[in-house]
């Protein structure tokens, strides 16, 4: 499957829970009509402290991640080549003041239970700049993903490989633009939970190969609401 998610950005004159309002109400049912939409998930923004580890955090801020996916890259693109799309951007206007949108291949390294609350964390990865796209995605998903099993209470994590990135629809963005190589998807019970999975010795060996190949990490807690 592809995974195209959307970084979202409120519009200044909007609180909070506007923001998140209209995301969930008006826009959630216009996105979940697109043809060949599979799944669907907001991702509001509920807390940016940086949880459980110390990492040197990127510039970028978002008050949101939608993640949509599809079959395959023509599915895709056949959806938002529709007419549908015109309604969303007009939609989109209403409450979002910037929008940069990135599609991923997506791993699930640790499959995540159904109908269980959990806390989920998502956090944005930038690479060393002396490690190419190539080592980075090597020691991501072959070295980094099995020291994430060895975590005590981990009970999901998803790996989103970025491999196309823009500022909205149609409006290509270069990797100095928007500096991210993936977004991680990470679950556990609660926060004391969290906690003491990265105090642990398992979680002191896995920042310790963090530095290795990443150079940015910014964590934020976020509240998930399944639309489709």
């Amino acid at each position: 499957m592809i995974t195209r998610m959307g970084l979202l950005r409120k519009r200044d004159d909007m609180s909070t829970d506007e923001f998140r309002r209209h995301w969930r109400e008006s826009h959630g049912p216009l996105a979940a009509q697109l043809s060949g939409l599979r799944r669907y998930h907001q991702n509001h923004v509920v807390d940016r402290e940086q949880r459980a580890i110390s990492y040197t955090r990127g510039g970028l801020d978002f008050d949101g991640f939608s993640e949509l996916w599809f079959d395959d890259l023509p599915s895709m693109s056949a959806a938002f080549a529709g007419e549908h799309v015109k309604r969303l951007g007009e939609d989109e206007s209403q409450f979002i003041g910037d929008l940069k949108l990135i599609t991923a291949i997506q791993h699930v390294v640790v499959p995540t239970p159904s109908g269980t609350p959990l806390l989920k964390r998502m956090s944005t990865l930038k690479r060393r700049p002396d490690v190419s796209p190539e080592d980075f995605k090597r020691e991501w998903f072959d070295v980094h993903s099995f020291l994430v099993r060895r975590l005590p209470q981990v009970k999901g994590y998803t790996q989103n490989l970025i491999f196309d990135r823009s500022h909205g629809r149609g409006r290509p963005a270069t990797y100095g633009e928007l500096p991210i190589d993936g977004i991680v998807e990470l679950w556990f019970e609660d926060l004391e939970s969290l906690n003491t999975a990265f105090a642990s010795d398992a979680g002191k060996t896995l920042m310790t190969h963090a530095t290795e190949f990443i150079s940015e990490i910014s964590t934020f807690l976020v509240d998930t609401h399944e639309v489709v």
